[in-house]
């Protein structure tokens, strides 16, 4: 099955912004070749052309490629914006499906290569059987924590080796056509991305034991907590600890190992010996050790931490 065969088609309208009254009181938005805030860059005032009505997805042909969005109110376009009508009824989730599928085939393009001619011609994936019942829950997200102020003294943490506190392996990796169906399982792949917390999809397949960091080599360094267990792709690191890691003490290290972030790229791999030599800096308990109990409970103390899964 392909885009063509699942949706009807049209030119956006290559509007230019410059040329629109913007209105941040209007329901009309303003699609561009943005991956960011669902492609919307503008709410602007209604002209004489009709908008394209809420619930039809949004299609960067350039630039941005492949970004796909459900958009929810009327809305203009900018250039090399496609607009994807169905060709039956689909449930939101069933459109939020096909806007990642579709992205997922951004590899395929550059700047140089446009998905004008061939977006219609893409494969489409048959939908998962548990997609055709779920509904997502939009109900509000409330928490119960009140933010506590803990000391943040990072003039007194001390610099520890990542090699000191986990063991550095490689993971096994595992090819995309040995994992089975996409989405028929509980089991994330890990890829070499910064997104989506590294995970490429789910499938009923697993190599790798979870309550582990993962590292991406290949591409930015990229630092994630896996909780569950997962395959990889390659050129995916594990750091297994060599403490007792729990959820929470994993994020505080994650988002320090992150900061690292900016020294390495696709010329300097963020390599296992990089990795086994880097120092990152720690609160310390009494005897000098890492306080992962102060960890623990920074991350508990922030807003929304009770909806940590």
């Amino acid at each position: 099955m392909r885009v063509k065969d699942l949706f009807t088609l049209h030119q956006g309208n290559g509007f230019e912004l410059i040329n629109m009254e913007l209105d941040k009181s209007s329901k009309i938005n303003f699609i561009a070749r943005t991956s960011e805030n669902n492609g919307v860059t503008a709410r602007i005032k209604a002209i004489n052309t009709p908008p394209f009505p809420a619930g039809y997805i949004t299609v960067a042909l350039g630039g941005s490629v492949l970004s796909s969005f459900v958009q929810t109110e009327a809305f203009y376009t900018g250039f090399h914006v496609m607009v994807l009508q169905p060709k039956t009824d689909m449930s939101l989730e069933e459109k939020l499906f096909y806007c990642h599928c579709i992205k997922m085939n951004a590899y395929r393009y550059q700047y140089g290569r446009q998905a004008n001619k061939t977006l219609k011609n893409l494969e489409m994936p048959d939908l998962p059987h548990w997609l055709k019942t779920y509904k997502i829950d939009y109900s509000k997200i409330t928490t119960r924590i009140q933010k506590k102020e803990l000391p943040f003294d990072i003039a007194n943490w001390h610099k520890f080796k990542l090699n000191d506190i986990f063991e550095i392996e490689g993971t096994k990796t595992t090819k995309p056509e040995t994992l089975g169906k996409y989405g028929a399982g509980e089991y994330p792949y890990i890829t070499t991305q910064a997104s989506n917390n590294g995970v490429g999809g789910f499938y009923n397949y697993y190599t790798e034991t979870g309550n582990v960091l993962v590292i991406d080599s290949a591409v930015a360094g990229f630092c994630s907590f896996q909780d569950k267990n997962f395959s990889a792709s390659d050129h995916v690191e594990k750091l297994i600890p060599k403490f007792e890691m729990n959820k929470y003490t994993a994020l505080f290290l994650s988002t320090i190992i992150n900061r690292e972030n900016f020294r390495y790229n696709y010329g300097r791999k963020f390599n296992q010996m990089k990795i086994k030599n880097t120092d990152i800096k720690l609160p310390v308990d009494k005897n000098g050790n890492p306080d992962w109990y102060y960890m623990e409970n920074y991350i508990k103390a922030l807003p929304y931490s009770d909806k940590i899964a």
